[in-house]
């Protein structure tokens, strides 16, 4: 076993166990959260620290276009270099032969952080974090599709058929025997996620036709992020098992629920390890009100990280299970804010904002982003929101371009995140919108050919 392999966790050495790894897949989320790198012969991974990719691969669109506006010196191209975080290896057990995964860092090749890449975004925010003397702790919920294969984007998407013969059924949320209607799937799920030892919290049914959620256990937003990086890829896996596709997208079926990207915040003091959101007495303290103001000041702002895309603002209807403004309250799904019914020492925040579709480091940054300002400015939250917030007034941008006007006038949000990561994700967006604009749509053509 290579030397590096000691540094690897205890479930990819039990993974291994004596057998020769063939292969190494060398990986980074870009701007998206594709996975993108290089796959090498594990002798040869084994004999290196780095390798090199150009830059231009966070100025790379979701269609596989380029932002020329991103590269702020000329598109030339530099090389980055990456570094393995041998922490992230992990099995690919899909896989015929034995294959690890392991995630790089990127770096300039003067040896600083390339300011751009999601995963360095996230460390950005945690390293604020901790320079305050805190630890903030995420829980993800991740929510998703199994649908029928779809190899025709004009077709629409239908829900995969299950056990028992029939398509998935809408409005089942909760129920236990839908979820075995997708047994075969999940049951790789469950193999895949101990192979890779990650932990599953648990899996529902929720309230879409073969619309299925993860809950993840709590931990450090690092590691979380690296985990559902890695989920997107196993669950998409599982799925093409069974001759079905698994969907990350925010809102795939007309007429559906959306999926969301649920972040479970709370912070510890690094000093004493204790829960900052709940005082001595087991009182909410400032802290957990600023965080929560700072959410509700903020997240707006944020929202083209939490929606990047055009179909990502489909969510955002009333009464369809997704937030239409920012408000918070307790115990209360139809607020952007939440507050769970939890014991004092779990006391914490639910962002229910983000989709599913958006890059996990980039997600969980920008949350912990916004309530980070609200700690640090000390900004009171509005009063809490009782009852039906789909009755309260719209406060989430409508479409990209307004999104990207607010994220561009935030000035503390972006001096948190890096100002060199949000000119770069701001451009890349632009010209994914630029993009979109020149597809005519099916109802364009239903109304408009011979109507106007």
């Amino acid at each position: 076993m290579a030397d590096w392999m000691s540094k690897a966790p205890k479930a990819t050495k039990e993974f291994v166990d004596g057998r020769r790894v063939d292969e190494i897949e060398c990986l980074i989320s870009d701007l998206s959260g594709i996975a993108r790198g290089k796959a090498m012969p594990a002798s040869k991974f084994a004999r290196q620290t780095h390798f090199y990719l150009p830059n231009s691969i966070y100025y790379q669109t979701i269609t596989g276009g380029w932002s020329d506006e991103a590269a702020t010196d000329g598109f030339t191209e530099p090389d980055m270099v990456m570094k393995p975080d041998y922490s992230t290896a992990r099995a690919a057990p899909w896989t015929a032969d034995c294959t690890l995964q392991v995630i790089h860092d990127a770096y300039t090749k003067e040896g600083d952080l390339v300011p751009y890449a999601p995963r360095n975004v996230l460390q950005r925010v945690v390293d604020l974090y901790r320079a305050r003397g805190w630890k903030p702790v995420v829980a993800p919920e991740m929510e998703f599709y199994l649908v029928a294969r779809n190899v025709d984007p004009a077709q629409e998407i239908k829900a995969m058929t299950g056990r028992s013969g029939r398509p998935a059924a809408a409005r089942q949320a909760y129920s236990v025997s839908a979820v075995d209607e997708f047994g075969p799937v999940i049951d790789d799920i469950y193999d895949f996620a101990e192979a890779q030892g990650f932990e599953i919290d648990g899996i529902t049914q929720e309230g879409g036709a073969g619309q299925l959620e993860i809950n993840m256990r709590h931990g450090d937003a690092i590691k979380l992020a690296d985990e559902i990086f890695y989920f997107k890829r196993l669950i998409r896996e599982a799925a093409l098992r069974h001759n079905c596709f698994a969907t990350f997208m925010a809102k795939p079926i007309e007429g559906e629920p959306g999926s969301a990207m649920h972040i479970h915040h709370s912070v510890l003091s690094t000093e004493t390890g204790k829960n900052v959101f709940t005082g001595v007495g087991d009182e909410e303290t400032p802290e957990f009100m600023h965080f929560i103001g700072g959410l509700q000041h903020y997240m707006s702002a944020a929202t083209i990280v939490f929606a990047p895309y055009v179909n990502s603002f489909r969510r955002y209807v009333k009464d369809h299970a997704a937030p239409i403004n920012i408000e918070w309250g307790r115990d209360n799904r139809t607020t952007a804010i939440r507050v769970p019914v939890a014991d004092p020492q779990a006391r914490r925040v639910e962002n229910r904002i983000a989709g599913m579709d958006c890059n996990p480091y980039l997600g969980i940054a920008a949350s912990l982003a916004c309530g980070y300002l609200g700690m640090v400015e000390k900004i009171a939250p509005k009063e809490e929101f009782k009852g039906d917030a789909y009755d309260a007034e719209e406060e989430l941008p409508r479409g990209i371009y307004a999104a990207l006007d607010e994220f561009s006038a935030a000035k503390s949000l972006r001096e948190v995140l890096g100002e060199g990561f949000c000119h770069v994700y701001g451009a890349v967006k632009e010209a994914e919108y630029d993009d979109f604009l020149q597809v005519i749509s099916p109802w364009e053509r239903e109304h408009l050919l011979l109507n106007v």
